[in-house]
């Protein structure tokens, strides 16, 4: 009996292990015997694809793209481990016949097996198309062909393929775990305030669970479209002990700022990967939560009622990992300014990881696997940097194209990680060139905000890790002597190309404050200067023979199909 329990034991590890590989987050059988299954993942900033393609079969194995689901117009790539070894392409296909072997080979094999009867085949390839035998990977629902054979003749394969609808760049797993349920928080019949912006708040006890559950999907419910710009959950400290309900930041609700679940305007349900959840009952129910709604008015209607909130599913079978949120960037405060006038205006927020050991008595590593990036209506751009020891190391996620109002939580496509001492600067870019008036950080649409909240695992009792220019710093550099005569530079400045870019340097080499801040609002804070952050630029398409990163077995394979064709 130990003995069968002990193999169970070691099952399961090794299957927790199996779906946890931070490169290929995403699974999906493409047949409904589960002969064929694919897993994935992605990164955006470096513009490549991952796949990992597994087939019951000693047989060839294809797989790619199609425009109608059929093989006309295909993208595929066939391979196998034959008797003369191991044999991959890049293929096309103009109709119902083998695909023809693309001029330009743009996928690199990374690995190809064959053992147990199964066949895995991991190759790469760019999202963006490299040539017109390519079909490029977008973020919308693509047609997902797969074939195989029994024998390494690769012909006819008869009714051993299928087509599958999937968004790889924006997964949603269809994920119905047993004993699942939902409740919803949200406000009840409000009447929205007739002015441009109110943050409405609302503090409660969520239901009581008398296990530990874990959260795996979120959804707005949403009754006034024209009126939410974004809903927050926070999780209050324990001293928080009593239900209210009232304007933002007027009472006991300021001390509740543990963010665990967000949505922005333009965003829809967010499911969380399949090795994590959001805790809630058991040792987390005892807690009371704040539902903060951001209604924008712009243009006062009176009378509106809302009683919108947010969704959330719940199951008792509990996932490997406990989930979180850490807000990051720009301190929300108004003592930064951007200028009127400005074409392209920067502003930065960093996190410095090296203060979690000081809030935080057992602190670990951060798998980050989502983001939602949130500034207001004069945000354009936002990218999160990551560094580590001294150097930066990624672009974490970016928005070249930011849009007010389409906020969504952007999936990274695999797990990275953030170790301790890391640091990540939030960068946002501001167009005020239809404003006549500095624009002050603060709550209102108005104002802005320069802000990442990262989704993560394992969870720590973590709030916000953000930084703030040091004003005394910041007014000395500007010659002034003191707040006010500070704020009559700013207000009587002659705003244009060359002093917009003076304040905008000076803003960025000035001392910052930078703060980390525990769940029972605990803080360790100290000065630092910001990093400089460089785009990192996408890497280029993947050509076969002749790219340099080819591994030398798909070098091999390469010249080998040329060597074969003569």
């Amino acid at each position: 009996m130990f003995a069968l329990s002990l193999f169970l034991l070691l099952l399961s590890v090794q299957c927790s292990w199996a779906q946890e590989d931070p490169l290929l987050p995403f699974f999906e059988h493409l047949d409904p015997e589960h002969k064929v299954q694919l897993k994935w993942g992605f990164d955006e900033v470096q513009g490549t694809i991952l796949f990992e393609l597994t087939v019951n079969t000693n047989g060839w194995v294809g797989f790619g793209f199609s425009p109608k689901g059929g093989m006309t117009g295909a993208d595929v790539v066939i391979g196998g481990v034959g008797p003369d070894g191991i044999y991959f392409t890049d293929r096309h296909a103009g109709g119902n016949s083998v695909p023809v072997v693309d001029q330009q080979q743009n996928y690199k094999l990374l690995s190809l097996t064959e053992s147990d009867g199964k066949t895995v085949m991991k190759f790469q390839r760019s999202i963006d198309s490299c040539d017109k035998d390519d079909l490029p990977i977008t973020d919308l629902p693509m047609k997902l062909i797969y074939a195989y054979g029994e024998t390494d003749d690769i012909t006819y394969h008869s009714n051993q393929r299928g087509t599958k609808v999937l968004n790889l760049l924006k997964y949603m797993p269809d994920v119905k775990p047993p004993n699942s349920s939902f409740f919803d928080i949200t406000m009840v019949n409000f009447t929205v305030p007739a002015k441009q912006t109110h943050y409405h708040c609302k503090v409660l006890k969520a239901p009581a669970f008398d296990l530990k559950q874990h959260i795996y999907r979120i959804e707005p419910v949403i009754e006034n479209h024209d009126l939410l710009h974004h809903l927050l959950l926070y999780r209050c400290p324990a001293t928080v002990t009593e239900p209210t309900e009232a304007e933002c930041y007027t009472g006991a609700d300021a001390q509740c700022m543990e963010v665990v679940a967000v949505w922005g305007v333009g965003g829809g349900a967010f499911e969380f990967p399949e090795v994590a959840g959001l805790p809630i009952g058991g040792n987390v129910g005892d807690f009371f939560y704040r539902l903060e709604v951001h209604y924008n008015n712009p243009n006062k209607s009176a009378g509106r009622v809302d009683s919108s909130g947010l969704r959330f599913y719940h199951t008792s079978e509990l996932r490997q990992h406990d989930a979180a949120v850490l807000m990051t960037g720009l301190a929300v405060g108004p003592g930064y300014a951007i200028p009127p006038v400005a074409k392209s205006f920067l502003t930065y927020g960093m996190c410095d990881t090296a203060n979690i050991p000081k809030v935080l008595e057992k602190p670990n590593d951060l798998q980050v696997f989502s983001a939602m990036m949130h500034t207001h209506l004069a945000g354009r751009k936002v990218r999160v940097g990551h560094f580590r020891g001294g150097e930066q190391i990624d672009i974490l996620v970016a928005d070249e194209n930011y849009d007010f109002e389409y906020q969504e939580v952007t999936n990274f496509g695999k797990t990275k990680t953030m170790k301790l001492d890391d640091k990540l600067l939030v960068e946002c870019t501001y167009n005020t060139e239809n404003r006549d008036t500095l624009t002050w950080g603060g709550f209102p649409t108005t104002d802005e905000m320069c802000l990442a909240f990262l989704f993560y695992y394992p969870a720590m009792n973590l709030s916000s890790c953000t930084s703030f220019p040091d004003l005394k710093s910041l007014q000395s550099a500007m010659g002034a002597t003191d707040l006010n005569s500070w704020l009559d530079i700013m207000f009587t400045k002659t705003w244009n190309d060359e002093t917009i870019n003076e304040y905008q340097q000076t803003l960025k080499s000035i001392d910052q404050f930078i703060s980390i801040v525990n769940s029972v609002n605990n803080a360790s804070s100290y000065k630092g200067t910001l990093p400089d952050l460089k785009v990192i630029p996408p890497a280029p398409c993947i050509s076969g023979c002749v790219t340099r990163s080819l591994a030398v077995l798909s070098l091999l394979t390469c010249l080998a199909v040329q060597w074969a064709s003569f």
